[in-house]
């Protein structure tokens, strides 16, 4: 991740305009605030895929940040692995560097089939 990245994140959360960590991320996008989400590269499976379906369900776009939780912490004094900005202008300045996470809605509906003895 470049160095320009990490300024416009630290902009973003100057600005107040950064909800870090789950919980602040599904609420942002639940409340219609998020524009995208961004996800460390070492976040654990099930906060990732929760944070896809979160995504999905409110049709904000998901990103990877290309960096670890640690990185994050060092750049912004907090360990993280999971942001979403809340601002347009921010949002597309960002996303110019960062790499989409694909979101397949099939894996939020599992279908249980019973075999019959």
């Amino acid at each position: 991740m470049s160095k320009s990245i990490m300024g416009l994140i630290t902009m973003c959360r100057r600005a107040g305009k950064l909800s870090l960590g789950l919980d602040m991320a599904k609420e942002a996008c639940a409340n219609g605030n998020a524009f995208g989400c961004a996800a460390a590269t070492d976040l654990s499976p099930k906060s990732l895929k929760e944070l896809k379906y979160v995504c999905y369900k409110n049709d904000v776009p998901l990103y990877s940040l290309g960096i670890t939780m640690d990185e994050v912490w060092q750049e912004l004094g907090k360990r993280a692995g999971i942001m979403a900005v809340n601002d347009k202008g921010f949002w597309k300045a960002l996303i110019k560097s960062l790499e989409p996470i694909s979101i397949d809605e099939e894996q939020f509906f599992s279908i249980n089939h019973f075999e019959e003895d």
